[in-house]
C-alpha cells in the first residue's frame, strides 16, 4: 500500500468507514511507514481532544449581528445576470403551478399516464426469467440480509436472492491454530468491545506463555504481528496495555516488537500505556534508539513521572556502558 492511499484510509478508518478488506493492509503499512504511523497517532489525539472539548452554542447576540451582516451583504448585490432571471422566473413559473391546482393536476397526469405506457412497453418486450428454484430452508439460521429481487414481467412470479446468518462455536485448546486463528480474527471483527478486548487478552497471554509466538520462517509471527497492531492502532487503552503486557518477553529480540513498544512510549495518549513501556525497556536501556527515545522523554513528556521514570532508566544505561 503506497503512501498516499494509506493517508486516505487512515482518515476512513478514524470515522469508522474503513472496508474490512482494507483494515489489514492498512495495519501492516502503519507497522513498516513511520510517517504514516505518526500521522496516524495524531489523528488519535486530535479525535481525543475534540472529544474532551464541550460544544458551546453561539450567543443571541452573535446570531442577530450575524443575521444584520448578511442582511446588508444582500443589499449590496449587484443586478442578476441573464442565467439568474431566467432559474428565478422558472421558480415563479413553480410557483404559480402551486397556486393552479387544475394545471398542476393535468401535467401530472399527462407525466404519469406516459411513464405507465412507457414501462408496459418496456416489460411487454423483455425477455422471460425462468421459474426460480427453492434451494434453501427456514431451518439454515436467521436472514441476515436481502441481495436481490427480481421479478418477472406481466406475472406474480417473484425471485429474492438472501443471505443467511448462521452462528456456529468451536471449542479448543488455545494451542489449536484454529482457536488461535480466530482470536485473531476476533481482534479486528468483534461484534462488540467485550469479545474484542478478550481477543487480545488470551493471545498476549499465550505469548507471554511462550505458546505459538515464535517467529517462523519467513521471519514473523502472526500473533505478535497482530498484538503489534493493536497496540498501535487500537482505541480502547487498556487493550494497548494488554497488547503492551504481551509483547513484553519480545522486545530484546524482536526489532519490530522494540519499535512499537518506543512508539508506544513516544506517542501513546495513555500515561499507564507510557510506563508501561518504560519498564519494558529496562533490558534494552544500553540500545542507542532506545536511549534516543528516552532523552525524548525524559525532557518532553507532559507527566512528571514519566519524564522522571525515562531519566532514571537513562541513569541505568549510561552505567551499563
Amino acid at each position: 500500500m503506497k503512501c498516499e492511499n494509506a493517508q486516505q484510509n487512515i482518515i476512513l478508518a478514524q470515522y469508522g468507514e474503513l472496508p474490512d478488506e482494507l483494515q489489514f493492509p492498512l495495519e501492516q503499512h502503519l507497522g513498516i511507514c513511520e510517517d504514516c504511523r505518526r500521522e496516524w497517532n495524531a489523528l488519535l489525539a486530535l479525535n481525543e481532544e475534540l472529544a474532551s472539548t464541550p460544544m458551546l452554542e453561539p450567543s443571541p447576540n452573535l446570531l442577530a449581528a450575524s443575521r444584520m451582516r448578511l442582511d446588508e451583504a444582500l443589499d449590496s448585490l449587484p443586478p442578476r445576470s441573464i442565467s439568474q432571471r431566467f432559474f428565478g422566473n422558472a421558480f415563479r413559473w413553480l410557483g404559480f403551478l402551486q397556486g393552479a391546482p387544475a394545471l398542476a393536476t393535468l401535467l401530472l397526469g399527462v407525466g404519469f399516464l406516459g411513464g405507465n405506457f412507457i414501462a408496459r412497453y418496456q416489460a411487454a418486450h423483455a425477455p422471460q426469467l425462468p421459474r426460480p428454484v427453492i434451494l434453501s430452508n427456514s431451518a439454515n439460521g436467521a436472514i441476515a440480509s436481502v441481495s436481490g429481487i427480481v421479478q418477472t414481467p406481466n406475472s406474480e412470479l417473484v425471485q429474492v436472492k438472501y443471505n443467511r446468518l448462521v452462528p456456529e462455536t468451536v471449542q479448543g485448546s488455545l494451542d489449536d491454530p484454529q482457536i488461535r486463528q480466530l482470536l485473531m480474527l476476533g481482534t479486528k471483527l468483534a461484534t462488540n468491545n467485550a469479545v474484542h478486548a478478550d481477543s487480545v487478552a488470551l493471545l498476549a497471554s499465550e505469548c507471554r506463555a511462550g505458546h505459538s509466538c515464535d517467529v517462523g520462517d519467513d521471519g514473523t509471527n502472526q500473533i505478535r504481528s497482530t498484538l503489534v497492531s493493536s497496540l498501535r492502532t487500537d482505541k480502547n487503552a487498556s487493550v494497548r496495555l494488554k497488547a503492551l503486557n504481551g509483547l513484553e518477553p519480545y522486545v530484546a529480540q524482536d526489532e519490530h516488537v522494540r519499535d512499537a513498544v518506543l512508539d508506544a512510549l513516544l506517542y501513546d495518549q495513555s500515561a499507564e500505556v507510557r510506563t508501561q513501556a518504560i519498564s519494558m525497556l529496562t533490558p534494552v536501556q544500553a540500545d542507542s534508539s532506545v536511549r534516543q527515545v528516552l532523552r525524548t522523554v525524559s525532557s518532553q513528556d507532559v507527566n512528571p513521572a514519566i519524564r522522571n521514570a525515562s531519566f532514571q532508566v537513562l541513569q541505568g544505561s549510561a552505567d551499563i556502558q
